[in-house]
């Protein structure tokens, strides 16, 4: 019995260390705006879902993560990212996306209150596994811990230690306020995939010269961006 014992405890263990990811994501038809003049309204949504399609296979794929909380009230995204794997939540705040987060936050700490958490951006198309493990490692040496988005305006990732709130800022100028709140930022290099967000065409270039994953890569293949 005691084999057994220490077995549980060491996966309950395990299992507390592993980062959980809320990845928040609009309805389909309203996300990726900006996209629009490069993409086109009959691509955009399709970009939009491929996008969080990619991003979810790379969390996924991470040694570092536990699992990925998508919270989305959209249901063919909602469909899509379940069947890869990702657990989805309703956004029943229906207040944007900071609320978004906090919701989901809530959501994955009602099952394991000591979890680790991190808020990750869905347009993140060429996202690399390992580049992810790192910044999720340094993120460990802090309560609160982000990384600025490429532009080093807003801000790709936000960590928060078990037992600490994740205080979410997104939206515009967010660097500068998740580094008001005290969080930490993570200078690294060698992670541009977990910088490179998508809003515009141009950023679609330079995640497609990065490599983004199957799901962009087919769905682009259609786009005059």
């Amino acid at each position: 019995m005691v084999p057994m014992h220490r077995d549980d405890t060491t996966a309950r263990a395990a299992a507390a260390r592993g980062w959980t990811l809320v990845v928040p994501l609009k309805p389909l038809t309203l996300a990726k705006s900006r996209l629009a003049p490069a993409a086109g309204r009959g691509l955009r949504p399709a970009l939009a879902l491929a996008f969080a399609q990619d991003t979810v296979t790379a969390a996924l794929a991470c040694a570092a993560v536990e699992g990925v909380v998508i919270v989305t009230d959209d249901p063919r995204a909602g469909a899509e990212l379940a069947a890869l794997g990702a657990r989805i939540v309703p956004d029943a705040p229906g207040a944007g996306l900071n609320a978004a987060l906090e919701h989901g936050e809530a959501a994955v700490r009602s099952k394991r209150p000591g979890a680790p958490v991190a808020a990750l951006n869905a347009d993140l198309p060429a996202l690399r596994p390992a580049e992810l493990a790192r910044v999720l490692e340094t993120a460990r040496a802090h309560r609160r811990a982000f990384l600025a988005d490429a532009a080093g305006v807003g801000t790709t990732l936000l960590a928060a230690s078990g037992g600490t709130a994740l205080a979410p800022a997104f939206g515009g100028a967010s660097r500068a306020r998740h580094l008001r709140s005290g969080a930490a930022e993570i200078a690294l290099s060698g992670v541009d995939s977990v910088r490179r967000d998508v809003d515009t065409g141009e950023d679609l270039a330079a995640a497609l010269a990065l490599g983004v994953g199957p799901h962009t890569l087919r769905t682009s293949a259609t786009s005059p961006a």
